[in-house]
């Protein structure tokens, strides 16, 4: 799963799609041209919301060409590793606020076969990631606070992600930078600028009337980034 770095990946959240429909909005972010679809798991603890299960996310691997990233939100993580492992994620990515024993939980998911990424909150600080850097496949960059879809990019997100392109480097991890949060056209860039290597985006895709369009407009504005 990891990107070319010449290359920005869109994964297509489906917090903020119909979720009457999720085989068809899937199929539309296919059409588009997105590299992954983002899941989004909450447990009404962690975060003050409630989505999706392992069921649910085993339904969607059924309908899906392509990976799917998954987002656990949840207090007890190493509790539902197996399960959605089993349900087929391609990558789980767990809180480092919830985890006091994130090094053994980041080796306890590569041992099902599936990439371990590490996400951080908006108030939690880069330092948090210092000892686990090396382990981890990805570092999910939470720009926004975690629970609900539509929230505006925190600005301050982009110093995170520089001071995280950083360590990353310092530690020699290969790991990949996603930014989940407020993702936009009009920001696109600047993030990517920033060092990230994913954008995550759910309203910016399923809020517009044409997703597969907004799509191809989402990574035309973070491939001037790249290009410059």
């Amino acid at each position: 799963m990891t990107p070319r770095r010449d290359r920005v990946q869109i994964a297509a959240s489906i917090l903020a799609a119909d979720f009457a429909a999720l085989g068809a909005a899937i199929a539309t972010a296919e059409r588009g041209g997105a590299d992954l679809i983002h899941v989004d798991v909450m447990d009404g603890h962690f975060v003050p919301n409630i989505t999706i299960g392992p069921p649910v996310v085993a339904a969607l691997k059924r309908v899906a060409r392509l990976p799917l990233d998954v987002h656990l939100m949840i207090e007890d993580p190493d509790r539902y590793i197996p399960a959605f492992a089993e349900a087929g994620a391609a990558r789980l990515n767990v809180h480092v606020e919830v985890l006091p024993h994130l090094h053994r939980t980041i080796q306890f998911i590569k041992t099902f076969g599936v990439e371990a990424g590490v996400a951080i909150n908006p108030g939690t600080p880069v330092g948090a990631l210092e000892d686990i850097a090396a382990d981890v496949d990805q570092v999910l960059v939470m720009s926004v606070n975690p629970g609900f879809g539509g929230q505006t990019f925190i600005a301050r997100s982009e110093s995170k992600v520089r001071a995280i392109r950083e360590l990353l480097r310092r530690e020699q991890s290969r790991a990949v930078i996603s930014v989940d949060g407020g993702v936009e056209p009009h920001n696109a860039a600047q993030i990517v600028a920033a060092g990230a290597d994913i954008l995550v985006a759910g309203t910016a895709i399923f809020g517009r009337p044409d997703p597969a369009q907004a799509i191809h407009d989402l990574r035309a504005a973070a491939s001037a980034a790249v290009a410059s």
